[in-house]
């Protein structure tokens, strides 16, 4: 097959973790890839930012401790086969593709021997880490062995528009009788404001998650649910999307517009959560206390927030197990920037929209519901994370189902095969009818992330979701018009996918009312 920039064997829409794995595995059985890269800078996304580290087995650690963990963590909603492939080959692929293959400057001892941290309802010490900045070291070693294979091609300032399916797109009538394929996305290059589709015998989803879509994120500025919102119009099952996961600890400034993590492996060294009056509250609603699981961290800091009517909780690293300035370098730097010395003051905390457990239901081989379309990484959901993740999970996750992916696509997917791209047509642009306005796009934005951040947040009822549910679906029906209407832009586009993944969360979380893990929904009050 021709190798050029509209055809590939198979596409990846995101390079993460996720997406670079399954890309360097195709690459080195000698499969033509094309990477899509919504920045400039591939390396850019949420595992370039993941600062505690990623789960392995420990030196006391056994499989069957870490399934517990994992599945005691999901709330009884984690699938238990997919933990167990999880524990039992995602830590070897640790080992086998991270520390020999790709090298990754995991943080040793003196005498070389690797480190493992403690997190939140762990039961070992098992997280393999680099300082605070684990998730740039595996990207960025990752993106040096893919960039230096010939057989990946990136696409850089891409960003896909729609998935391109056989029963949505082909001019053959006779297709909607069949099974729905993905034969590769629409997108657009960012420079030249231009459409172009892009051909594959298999595509897969790795673009992360929805952060952008709540007001308070942990999550950069792409992680907007594209992935979500393309995969749902073209009618990919989706699971869980109640389950959103809200980080304890984001450094808290009243100036700040983005939250700053601070890593759970603060806590795992003996950092405390304290009120602004200086009292621990965490034993008043854990045993675990300071290290229960996410969702009880981030329900007792909200609430001790409101009962005292405070904008933030502390962080005390006063009885720190160690050196905070040469074990978290890049949290001691950033505070110290933004005015608080972490050797001297503890550090003023919020919780923030954090991970998406849900996503595009895949199988244990990362299989979506949609022929030739995978999904890996945040915007599947495997059945790992359940109703609540467990910490430093998400990039084994994201590295064992980008390599699961790959190898089914070698054993399974006829690369060769004829697939009707000739049916296809080009974009079309719309019939231009007004000019975008960039204060539109920005207060629609905002008013999305206000929206689900008070009416779909932390603590829910029905009565705030339904009020969410309505606001938003006035706003999607604007927001469809003016995607019809304008020029396509990156802003529109991401303005018509965060509306889209909003409504997913809102109407999960109101079909559920059963509070468990990260999705808590209380009675309505008369």
């Amino acid at each position: 097959m021709k190798n050029d920039l509209h055809q590939t064997h198979v596409l990846v829409i995101g390079s993460g973790i996720s997406g670079l794995t399954a890309a360097l595995r195709l690459a080195e059985a000698g499969v033509d890839v094309t990477v899509l890269s919504k920045e400039e800078d591939p390396r850019e996304g949420n595992t370039l930012y993941a600062q505690g580290g990623i789960v392995t087995l420990g030196p006391t650690d056994s499989q069957k401790l870490l399934t517990q963990d994992v599945l005691s963590a999901g709330d009884g909603v984690s699938y238990p086969p997919a933990v167990k492939k999880l524990v039992a080959e995602g830590t070897e692929i640790v080992k086998t593709l991270l520390l020999e293959k790709v090298k990754v400057p995991f943080t040793t001892d003196e005498r070389g021997e690797l480190l493992y941290a403690q997190e939140g309802n762990h039961s070992r010490r098992r997280i393999l880490f680099s300082k605070d900045q684990t998730g740039r070291a595996i990207e960025e070693a990752l993106y040096k062995k893919v960039s230096e294979n010939p057989h990946v091609h990136f696409l850089k300032g891409a960003v896909a528009v729609d998935l391109i399916t056989t029963n949505h797109h082909s001019t053959n009538p006779l297709r909607a009788y069949e099974k729905p394929q993905v034969l590769g996305a629409y997108a657009l290059l960012r420079a030249q404001g231009k459409v172009i589709p892009l051909f594959s015998r298999a595509t897969v989803l790795a673009t992360g998650g929805l952060g952008r879509a709540f007001l308070h994120t942990t999550n950069p500025s792409c992680t907007r649910g594209d992935g979500y919102a393309m995969a749902y119009r073209a009618g990919a099952q989706i699971l869980n999307m109640e389950y959103t996961q809200f980080h304890p600890t984001a450094f808290y400034s009243s100036h700040m517009e983005d939250h700053f993590l601070i890593s759970e492996a603060v806590r795992g060294e003996g950092a405390v959560l304290k009120t602004q009056r200086g009292r621990a509250f965490m034993e008043d609603y854990s045993p675990l206390k300071d290290l229960a699981p996410r969702d009880v961290v981030s329900r007792a800091i909200y609430e001790e927030m409101l009962k005292n009517d405070d904008a933030y909780v502390l962080l005390d690293l006063s009885n720190l197990s160690v050196d905070p300035k040469e074990r978290f370098p890049y949290i001691y730097k950033t505070c110290l920037e933004n005015g608080v010395d972490i050797t001297r003051s503890p550090i003023p905390v919020v919780p923030a929209l954090h991970y998406s457990c849900g996503g595009v239901l895949v199988d244990l081989n990362g299989r979506t519901t949609l022929g030739r379309l995978y999904a890996v990484g945040e915007v599947a959901c495997t059945g790992v994370h359940g109703a609540n993740r467990l910490a430093s999970t998400s990039l084994l996750e994201g590295l064992a189902w980008g390599w699961f992916a790959a190898g089914d696509i070698l054993a399974k997917d006829r690369l060769d095969d004829d697939l009707p791209f000739h049916e296809i047509p080009l974009w079309k642009e719309p019939a231009i009818l007004e000019a975008t306005d960039p204060a539109l796009i920005v207060q629609d934005g905002k008013l999305i992330r206000s929206t689900l951040w008070n009416y779909a947040g932390i603590l829910r009822t029905t009565k705030r979701l339904q009020r969410a549910k309505a606001d938003i679906e006035y706003l999607k029906h604007r927001i469809d018009h003016f995607y019809k209407s304008t020029p396509l832009e990156d802003s529109v586009l991401g303005l018509r996918n965060i509306v889209d993944t909003a409504l997913l969360v809102i109407n999960s979380a109101l079909r559920n009312r059963v509070s468990r893990g990260s999705h808590t929904i209380l009675t309505d009050q008369n």
